[in-house]
């Protein structure tokens, strides 16, 4: 279930665009939890009112200080945490958040953390889906590429890529920068 090629630096040093994308049915997880990716929204750490850089000083540091593919977590209207890859080296930098899986893997413990029975509302959105795999801000600034009980690879599944305007913020909304794999049940919402 967990993949047969890892992801490493170099997929990240791309535009978040195409990580966003490619990012769809690769396998995702931390400690004994994992699961498919199967949305995605990109942000662009320059001219993009809804990445984190356009207000905050220390975003733009973490940009310019991190290696591509390190997590950025942050607390979300002051409860929910939420997981991004960074994006830079490629012609454009910004962040990747990881909206939804299909859950794999642990699925017992994804249970008992979110307080949910039902497989679909596991995973179905980015704050929903670091409660099931125990991410928090703890893990803000570690390295999910090559860190200890972390998961990332490659699948041999394809999943076909549908795009979508970006969902949950006011600015730049209209962007079609949402990544979600076609028919699946397990997305936030569909598109």
């Amino acid at each position: 279930m967990r993949g047969n090629a890892p992801i490493g630096i170099a997929f990240f040093q791309r535009h978040p665009l195409i990580c966003a994308r490619e990012l769809i049915g690769c396998t995702f997880g931390f400690g004994d939890t994992a699961g498919m990716i199967v949305e995605t929204e990109a942000y662009m750490a320059v001219d993009d009112r809804a990445c984190h850089t356009w207000k905050r000083a220390g975003a733009r540091e973490f940009v310019s200080s991190h290696a591509p593919g390190t997590a950025y977590v942050y607390l979300n209207y002051g409860m929910h945490w939420l997981f991004n890859f960074l994006v830079t080296g490629g012609e454009c930098e910004g962040f990747v958040l990881v909206r939804a899986l299909e859950p794999l893997e642990g699925i017992p413990l994804m249970r008992r953390r979110r307080g949910r029975e039902r497989l679909q509302e596991l995973c179905n959105g980015p704050a929903k889906l670091t409660q099931a795999l125990g991410i928090d801000g703890n893990h803000h600034g570690c390295d999910p590429l090559t860190g200890e009980g972390w998961i990332l690879s490659k699948t041999p599944r394809h999943q076909e890529v549908i795009v979508s305007k970006r969902i949950g913020i006011t600015q730049d909304a209209e962007y079609p920068w949402r990544f979600l794999s076609k028919g699946c049940p397990f997305v936030s919402f569909l598109a």
